[in-house]
């Protein structure tokens, strides 16, 4: 732990399972209080020894109390039992670190949270975590269903059972997610848009599983290679470069502490590049770039999408075109509307009275084309047309009149 330290990194303590093993099944007898492998009372004085034990080592930042919560043994009143009593536990033991609740079905379902809150005897470091997969709604979802339909079904069903949590003003922990980094898993990648689209929309703290990159033993197999792995086999590299560079763009956080000299605004986030709508100085074309170098947008009540601090809005010229800046926003052409399921389409009306939507070309530049795989097509990736409004206090571009004219 403390060569972790010494390299800056941040540790959060967590209980796995119990009896020894690969996790998890709905019937491994350890997943729930009360199981074969799961004594509530061994659980308390483990969490009590660990927190113990590292109380004043300044790089355990958290303790999560307890890992993907499953099986037929769960309810309600013995979840707030006893993950209250582990909870005050480490506390007790060491005041400093967060402490990180899991809720129901493999940490997908904090729902119950939303009418009856945690009840604690301590503030400001609760904190709850979810996890979410591409195979968490299913093996194939992502590949037999239409992309969009099947975001926006994801999507409301992650915002009601946990990501509601952020509106009510608690920090919400993905404690894991990740993707075949081969690139070869269809149902991962098209998942993967998803739900960098949503951790950007809510800012929120995440953990890729995993950096192993592969095992000693594993379910019985020896040297098992860790395909969701970060590092490749041997561990001397990474796994997938061009993945971890993607995801970086979300290692940064778009609003909070330490961001709010700057002026709440709202970024256009591209979750396929994961970069931002922008443009270099020595070009007329908007194109995307790192979310650092974002203009600052507002979106009116009208509609339009503004560059703060000037006259200048985001104007569609037509199908197969650039997308431009102008000042004359008050045409259809002017006022642009998240459509789809996924919520990720920007779309407008030209003249003729067709709609179309934001787009980027092969050299990143921002277009507009017909929208695409709206709906029931599920051979069809709508991933370049997809965009998110983000609000963000991060520093970010300002348009010169003169780069206009």
């Amino acid at each position: 732990m403390s060569s972790l330290g010494k390299h800056n990194l941040k540790v959060i303590l967590d209980n796995h399972i119990s009896k020894p093993g690969w996790c998890c099944t709905n019937l491994d007898d350890n997943g729930f209080f009360g199981d074969k492998y799961f004594n509530p009372d061994q659980w308390i004085t483990g969490l009590t020894r660990m927190a113990t034990l590292f109380n004043g080592v300044t790089n355990v930042v958290g303790m999560s109390l307890r890992n993907e919560l499953r099986g037929p043994r769960q309810n309600v009143n013995d979840w707030y039992k006893y993950i209250q009593k582990g909870a005050e536990a480490v506390h007790s033991a060491n005041p400093d670190v967060l402490v990180i609740l899991s809720g129901f079905d493999f940490d997908r379902d904090l729902s119950f949270i939303k009418t009856q809150p945690v009840k604690l005897t301590f503030s400001g470091k609760l904190v709850f975590e979810a996890h979410w997969y591409g195979f968490s709604d299913g093996p194939q979802t992502w590949v037999t269903g239409n992309p969009n339909e099947v975001c926006g079904r994801v999507t409301t069903y992650m915002m009601k059972t946990s990501g509601y949590l952020v509106d009510q003003g608690y920090p919400l922990f993905i404690g894991e997610f990740g993707i075949d980094q081969t690139g070869a898993n269809v149902n991962g990648n098209r998942y993967l848009n998803c739900f960098l689209g949503v951790a950007a929309e809510l800012d929120l703290d995440w953990a890729l599983w995993t950096l192993t990159g592969s095992y000693y033993v594993r379910e019985g197999v020896v040297g098992l290679n860790e395909y969701y792995g970060a590092l490749d086999y041997n561990w001397c590299a990474p796994r997938n470069s061009s993945f971890i560079q993607k995801i970086s763009a979300l290692q940064a956080p778009f609003r909070g502490p330490g961001l709010s000299e700057v002026k709440p605004h709202k970024v256009i986030f591209h979750p396929l590049t994961r970069l931002c709508i922008t443009r270099k100085s020595f070009d007329y074309r908007l194109r995307l770039g790192p979310c650092t170098d974002s203009y600052a947008w507002s979106y009116s009540p009208h509609k339009t999408l503004l560059v703060k601090g000037t006259h200048y809005c985001l104007q569609a010229n037509g199908s197969g075109t650039s997308a431009k800046l102008g000042v004359f926003c008050t045409g259809s052409s002017s006022k642009w509307e998240m459509i789809s399921d996924s919520r990720m389409h920007l779309s407008t009306k030209l003249g003729d009275g067709k709609f179309i939507c934001l787009d980027v070309a092969p050299d990143k530049t921002i277009i507009t084309n017909s929208c695409k795989c709206i709906s029931k097509d599920n051979t069809c990736d709508p991933s370049s047309q997809w965009f998110k409004l983000v609000d963000s206090t991060r520093s970010s571009k300002r348009v010169k009149r003169s780069l206009l004219q």
